[in-house]
């Protein structure tokens, strides 16, 4: 499997997440920029944390008009996988591509910080986890909130499109382990296709034994074992 990784005027998660993928699978990722139709036959497209443009207007909203989400769209109307991280979560749910949106932390403040999470559906980003584990992954964000209104929460329900909540470290799912106040503890979606990810913490900043902290790894790697299972 090909990975490549989106760069766009603000990016700064780009590079962490080039290491993360390229340590994961021993082969090199390749770089995108946000001018680029050509996403050179990539088979997986990660669109990385930072603040795209600054994160004039919202989060987002100026990077789904790079030429490179045209292509993208594209890509994952034919069953090509994207994944968003942070801003990229952002940017996929500004281009349409994922439901619902990232509204301001209800705290109104910037998080960095550790949180929990747990894996709830079975597609290409969770089949290798432990649903019952509770992973250690970051979050640094403002606009991280996520919301979608009742209908869609239904759909999301109806068609298992959640794939992470928030939760303590002993993975219960509670008010008091909502970072941010996410609906219903939200914290990564996809798609009905299933080919489409977003999810608001960080793994690649959770992928080496040098940083104490290797969930993040878990995520990247459920990726691979699909390209064994194929």
């Amino acid at each position: 499997m090909k990975f490549g990784v989106v760069v766009f005027p603000g990016s700064n998660c780009d590079k962490d997440l080039i290491w993360a993928v390229e340590r994961a699978t021993g082969s090199p990722a390749v770089e995108l920029w946000h001018k680029d139709t050509d996403l050179k036959g990539c088979d997986f497209i990660f669109i990385p944390g930072g603040f795209s443009y600054g994160d004039y207007l919202r989060s987002g909203a100026i990077a789904k008009l790079s030429p490179i989400m045209g292509a993208i769209k594209e890509f994952a109307d034919k069953g090509g996988y994207v994944m968003g991280i942070c801003n990229g979560f952002q940017i996929l749910c500004e281009s349409g591509l994922l439901p619902g949106v990232l509204l301001r932390n209800n705290s109104m403040q910037f998080i960095c910080e550790n949180v929990y999470l747990k894996a709830e559906n079975n597609c290409l980003l969770t089949r290798g986890l432990n649903k019952e584990e509770a992973l250690k992954i970051p979050i640094a964000h403002g606009e991280g909130r996520y919301f979608i209104d009742e209908a869609g929460l239904n759909e999301l329900k109806q068609n298992d499109q959640i794939l992470f909540r928030y939760s303590n470290e002993k993975g219960e799912i509670s008010e008091d382990s909502n970072p941010n106040g996410s609906l219903e503890n939200i914290a990564g979606v996809c798609n009905k296709s299933k080919n489409v990810f977003g999810m608001m913490p960080h793994p690649e900043r959770a992928a080496d034994a040098v940083l104490f902290n290797e969930d993040g790894m878990k995520i990247i790697k459920s990726i691979l074992l699909e390209e064994v299972n194929a």
